[in-house]
């Protein structure tokens, strides 16, 4: 632990199906995110891995070997395993060349298919478990190993054009396409049944699918001898992402809508959708083990994450916070061209008043109390492909527990409500996002709820793009801004970034850089950096793959000709690190140049008595909004969007 701030991946641990007592999860170790097992028999965890810059990525397979992807301060590198009680770690397999993580799955009988890009494409590499690899693809940019049937016979990927499901030879057995006319298609991996045949002759096998359908997510499944059936009567208006239970004929499925989850089990004979209770809040994972014990990592703003068994299965414990989380909560709802924008509203302790009639959205804030306009921050979340949740955040604890309002916008291009929310750009790339920010503002200035000479910003990635956009575009309606590990200069970054990052932004700009260079012009922030007029901190990183060092320097060289004040901090590490020590300096650098631009009195008004920036113990680390889940035996996927669906943060 780092200064009383722990790391930790918000996600399950994952269950060995052979033995569901032992487990493989990340946690905290030293500050950093580390891989451990845990006997929840013996209730003992042991740490699997100890690497500088900590590790991520870990899995388990049906017997009981624990996994780790072992990478370099660029994310490239290899997979290891050992036994489960420990032991000499080895390769997954010989001879296989470092790559970035693309997705890791192992049959029931040790056949291991691993998937790794080089910048250009996705090579998937298969042998027995430590034995020599062979390649048996290779997929032109970005595709997501999703998964292999049981008996090794089959392997599925995802990419932007749809799935393909492959045979242990290379063979293409199907195609499955999304996009265009057809919709997007996401694969969630194979049925848990099998022959016990280990040659994967004759493996039954049933692919599950979420396929994006007239503005719904809608469950799909794919035969060899079928093809894909499409149920309709198990669609959802907002984004999804689903597991097999054990037996593969239902299906648990995780629903985010409007900032909050909402649980369900798909039977797919009975063709019944059943909810399944939950507290309200997020769920940042869930899924039933076998025995039908349903594990879940619950949150929500007031309350840390915890993982909940209904068996009562001893879990890992996780970090949490000591006594109560300060603040209260409430959601706001601000009118929009496309629909009201959601906003989750944190509101410090301290400034209540006496009657309020302009917002009736209590959440948590007494009848008939009001609040003293109070100095406010819009924390901006990344993504885009993403959403602001009813959840746990450390940022949002520190600065409520410093006097600050906290605002979380879920603006258009967000997700949880929608595809046609998602997919509105309407007035240009980031453009329409700072107007769904100034609109919010406006209508929390107008509610009192926010002091109008005291609103900042904080954002990171692509939070951290907007932010930079917000201050430069609408210059007079923000005093201060906080931007980590920015998109600075599209264009730059669009030829410097990650391949499956150029191509979301040519498909947010309609093309590249050279095809409609005044679209990544007007969308970028360097172009407005003269009229920045607020007080900026950068925090950036050396080792930035996605929001590119360079990019960041050349903004910044910006706002010296300009005469802009600024604040520049470089971390040594790439763009999503697991180590504490960065994001604690992040924090308490952050809270303290905030708290000293926006602490100022209203004109006119007496100075209030001063208050020490607080940063308290945080369970929350940037991986929680950045990780994707790539490392299952079988698949599973990142909360609130899909992991071939590339996101900056």
């Amino acid at each position: 632990m780092t200064g009383g701030y722990q790391v930790y991946r918000a996600a399950l641990p994952e269950v060995c199906a052979a033995d569901p007592a032992r487990m493989v999860f990340t946690a905290d170790a030293d500050g950093r995110c580390e891989v451990f097992t845990w006997d929840a028999t013996a209730r003992r965890a042991r740490q699997v891995t100890r690497r500088p810059r900590g590790t991520l990525h870990g899995a388990i397979d049906r017997d009981a070997h624990v996994w780790w992807f072992d990478e370099d301060e660029h994310g490239r590198g290899r997979w290891w395993f050992q036994p489960f009680a420990g032991g000499a770690g080895r390769p997954g397999l010989t001879g296989v060349p470092a790559g970035l993580p693309r997705g890791l799955a192992v049959s029931d009988h040790g056949v291991v298919a691993l998937a790794l890009g080089d910048g250009r494409a996705t090579t998937v590499h298969l042998g027995p478990r430590g034995g020599a690899a062979r390649t048996v693809a290779r997929i032109p940019g970005h595709a997501t190993l999703t998964g292999i049937t049981p008996g090794g016979g089959l392997l599925a990927l995802s990419g932007a054009g749809g799935v393909t499901v492959l045979a242990p030879g290379g063979t293409v057995r199907a195609v499955l396409p999304g996009g265009g006319g057809t919709g997007r298609l996401w694969s969630l991996g194979f049925a848990p049944t099998s022959t016990g045949d280990p040659t994967g002759a004759g493996d039954p096998t049933e692919l599950l699918l979420v396929r994006e359908r007239d503005d719904h997510y809608v469950l799909s499944s794919w035969r060899p001898a079928t093809g894909t059936v499409t149920h309709d009567w198990c669609a959802f208006d907002t984004e999804v992402t689903a597991r097999w239970e054990a037996g593969g004929r239902t299906v648990l499925v995780r629903q985010d809508r409007h900032g909050r989850s909402a649980l369900h089990r798909a039977d797919l004979t009975a063709r019944t959708l059943t909810a399944v209770p939950t507290p309200a809040g997020t769920l940042l994972d869930a899924a039933t083990r076998p025995g039908g014990d349903l594990h879940y990592l619950w949150t929500a703003t007031g309350h840390p994450p915890r993982l909940c068994s209904t068996h009562g299965t001893p879990l890992p414990p996780l970090p949490t916070v000591a006594g109560r989380v300060p603040g209260t909560q409430r959601d706001v709802w601000t009118p929009g061209p496309d629909g009201p924008v959601h906003t989750l509203l944190s509101l410090p302790d301290d400034t209540t008043e006496t009657t309020d009639t302009a917002d009736t959205g209590d959440t948590g804030i007494p009848e008939g109390a009001t609040r003293a306009p109070a100095p406010a921050v819009f924390l901006v979340h990344g993504g885009p492909a993403d959403h602001d949740r009813d959840a746990y955040d450390g940022v949002v604890h520190s600065l409520v527990a410093s006097g600050f309002a906290v605002a979380r916008v879920n603006y258009r291009g967000s997700t949880g409500y929608g595809p046609r929310w998602r997919r509105a750009h309407g007035r240009g790339v980031g453009l329409t996002q700072v107007d769904d920010l100034v609109s919010v503002r406006a209508d929390l200035v107008a509610r009192r709820l926010i002091r109008p000479d005291a609103v900042g910003l904080w954002g990171s990635s692509w939070g951290g793009y907007l932010v930079l956009l917000a201050l430069g575009t609408r210059p007079g309606l923000w005093r201060a801004g906080v931007a980590v590990k920015p998109v600075a200069d599209c264009a730059a970054a669009h030829r410097t970034t990650t391949p499956a990052l150029r191509a979301l932004d040519e498909r947010l700009f309609g093309g590249t850089p050279d095809e409609v260079p005044e679209r990544y012009a007007r969308s970028s922030p360097i172009h407005y950096a003269s009229e920045v007029r607020a007080p900026l901190l950068v925090a950036a990183a050396t080792h930035d793959a996605k929001c590119p060092p360079g990019q960041v320097r050349g903004y910044l060289a910006a706002l010296r000709a300009a005469g802009v004040r600024h604040e520049a901090m470089w971390l040594d590490s790439g763009h999503d690190g697991y180590d504490g020590g960065d994001h604690v300096a992040v924090l308490r650098r952050a809270v303290v140049f905030l708290d000293h631009e926006l602490r100022g009195p209203a004109p006119g008004t007496a100075p209030g008595p001063a208050r020490r920036p607080r940063t308290p113990r945080s369970a929350r680390s940037g991986e929680q909004r950045t990780a994707e889940r790539t490392t299952e035996r079988r698949t599973t996927h990142a909360e609130g969007h899909h992991p071939q669906r590339p996101a900056r943060g």
